[in-house]
């Protein structure tokens, strides 16, 4: 099971179960293009084996969800709230910055979404940690609507999550349908400018195809994890960090880069020891077929690898992490040393974990503040700055065959 990999494999993964699902996922959207809550009803009875007869959760059923958590837990979520909002207000723009140059008045002017819908994975788990870390960024944006999708039967935690992040519509269905659904609209769900949250290989999918019609994050699933390591990691740090995101499903996938063949090795055999102990070891064990490790002769080497990667989560677990830091240049979220555990980073230290998977590390950045946000250029320009530029701004027009530019640059002399 514990098998050699290469770079190409682990990036083939993720184009080919992506692709194999495009047709039935591109079915399931334009059925509720076509029938709308009737669509989103029946595919959530097919495929949750849930019939509904309404998709809006009353707030009887979230008042009900309180009562349902254990009170440690509810102080658990707000203990991961404050943390997440405190590094997110960190990121939060100055609405308006301008400067003065020679006569004008320059700079920038930040605006939050209207409206925004989040997609929380259900089914396997529930993910209250997910609800926070789509909705408190909204929140710090300025997002003044938000809604949120998660998949039926609700689990009381997401109820309460969302609820104490000030999400007040949530709705009942997951999958590709939940994605049309909030994309598109419908009858009850209403269509929002864009969609963010994380899901499976069917929401990702959902997400590609409907690109055209509304704004998405970004692919945020299935779950990956790399573990850049040498001689100096401890076997079961590494174990357990691959064990805990092969624990999220049977298509998330894990990858040890080291070099050091002995770690690799070493590592293997105690996946397979600690990994007989789990609850979830069917999943597991189906997640560490797409799992395995791939030597290099060093570690700049291991670096370069990583960058090719574009891994969701990279734990980078090394002597000297902080000298490596500056050569990564692609990944969701780096995890630096050995007491740094990626599961930490899913809950507590306040940054997000909703993340770009399959390589999209190399082109987007994890969710943040500037997702929920737009940013307009702004300029004002003085008599004699408008008369010093119009030359320039003419003769340039004019070279594009754009008279009226000129023009309406002319008539203000």
């Amino acid at each position: 099971m514990w098998q050699a990999l290469s770079v190409e494999s682990w990036k083939a993964r993720g184009r080919t179960d992506l692709g194999k699902v495009f047709p039935a996922v591109s079915d399931i959207i334009e059925q509720v293009r076509r029938e709308g809550d009737r669509a989103v009803l029946e595919l959530t009875a097919r495929f949750d084996k849930v019939a509904l007869k309404d998709l809006r959760v009353s707030s009887e059923e979230v008042h009900e969800a309180y009562s349902a958590v254990d009170p440690e837990l509810l102080e658990a979520l707000r203990f991961a709230k404050g943390r997440i909002e405190a590094y997110h207000l960190r990121q939060r723009p100055e609405q308006v910055t301008l400067f003065k140059e020679e006569g004008s008045v320059l700079g920038w002017k930040y605006s939050p979404l209207a409206s925004v819908g989040i997609y929380i994975p259900g089914g396997r788990a529930s993910y209250p940690s997910t609800a926070l870390m789509c909705a408190v960024p909204a929140k710090v944006a300025g997002v003044r609507s938000i809604i949120a999708c998660t998949p039926p039967p609700v689990h009381p935690l997401t109820l309460v999550a969302l609820d104490m992040a000030g999400v007040g519509n949530i709705f009942k269905c997951g999958g590709a349908q939940a994605i049309a659904a909030m994309g598109l609209g419908t009858a009850t769900v209403p269509k929002v400018q864009k969609v963010v949250g994380p899901g499976n290989v069917y929401v990702t999918a959902a997400k590609v195809l409907l690109r055209q019609e509304v704004e998405m994050d970004f692919p945020a699933g299935p779950s990956e994890l790399a573990v850049l390591a040498d001689g100096s990691a401890d076997p079961q740090n590494v174990a357990a960090d691959i064990l805990a995101q092969a624990e999220h499903g049977p298509d998330s996938a894990c990858v040890l880069v080291t070099c050091d063949p002995i770690l690799a090795e070493t590592v293997g055999k105690t996946i397979e020891a600690m990994a007989e102990g789990s609850e979830r070891v069917d999943h597991i064990r189906s997640s560490l077929r797409n799992s395995g490790y791939i030597l290099v002769r060093s570690l700049q080497e291991g670096v370069e690898v990583c960058n090719q990667l574009a891994p969701e989560h990279l734990s980078v677990q090394v002597r000297d992490p902080l000298s490596l830091l500056p050569c990564i240049e692609s990944a969701g979220a780096i995890f630096l040393g050995h007491d740094s555990p990626v599961a930490c980073g899913d809950y507590t230290t306040g940054t997000d974990h909703v993340l770009p998977t399959a390589g999209n590390a190399s082109v987007h950045s994890g969710l943040d503040v500037l997702h929920f946000m737009k940013r307009s250029s702004v300029q004002m320009l003085d008599r004699e700055t408008l008369k010093r530029l119009a030359p320039a701004t003419m003769r340039l027009a004019e070279a594009e065959g754009l008279r009226a530019h000129a023009s309406s640059v002319r008539v203000r002399l």
